[in-house]
């Protein structure tokens, strides 16, 4: 139990999800590492969403509204942190939600869908080893052809830079959270939100909604 009082409350829970998200089989452990290296860059931002952040969340909710076919590409740790975020992000904005992991293991790819139906999803899509995106050679590359493969617009929250890469080389629009301005990620991607995932979700959602 951490008490409300604790000054790193707000962190130490957030910590506390992506644990239980490994307990549950849907982050991998290499996503502790990941998690504790954007910590880092939030506490250089005093762990708050910039006025830069919010210019970008707001550029991005116009691009999803405008996509014919967006799509939120989810991973083990954005399943652990934001998965009903997730859920409403989809229905606010139309757009479809794969799940998409770095580590091979199609028992975790189920697991993290159905955890986003525990969160009230109505459609979660699966990569499919018959369908794959060109210039990656990772697990990344398996796509679900109703889902990524078509997409022209991808919203990728906490996202590795090789596919950033060649997610815009299949001439698709992409969008990324990321803490660190420096990753190749943010430094590729169409549009970054520089911020954490737990604030750009929910903030993301209110612009559509708003927009719409």
């Amino acid at each position: 139990m951490i008490p409300k009082s604790h000054p790193r409350y707000t962190s130490l829970k957030i910590r506390e999800k992506i644990v239980d998200g490994v307990k549950k089989g849907i982050t991998s452990q290499h996503g502790l590492i990941a998690h504790g290296r954007g910590e880092a860059f939030d506490y250089i931002i005093g762990e708050k969403t910039t006025a830069k952040a919010k210019k970008a969340i707001e550029k991005s909710a116009k691009l999803l509204l405008k996509a014919k076919h967006p799509v939120i590409s989810v991973n083990g740790n954005t399943a652990a942190l934001v998965p009903r975020e997730i859920v409403e992000l989809s229905g606010a904005s139309g757009a479809k939600i794969e799940v998409n992991i770095f580590h091979p293991s199609k028992k975790r790819e189920i697991k993290i869908k159905k955890h986003l139906e525990k969160h009230g999803a109505k459609e979660v899509l699966l990569p499919q080893k018959s369908c794959r995106i060109k210039y990656l050679e990772s697990n990344r590359k398996y796509v679900n052809k109703e889902g990524i493969y078509k997409a022209d617009v991808v919203f990728v929250p906490l996202e590795d830079g090789d596919r950033t890469e060649a997610l815009r080389k299949n001439g698709k629009k992409v969008i990324v959270v990321d803490l660190n301005p420096l990753s190749r990620s943010a430094r590729k991607a169409d549009i970054v939100i520089i911020d954490n995932v737990v604030r750009a979700v929910p903030l993301l959602i209110k612009e559509v909604r708003k927009l719409k």
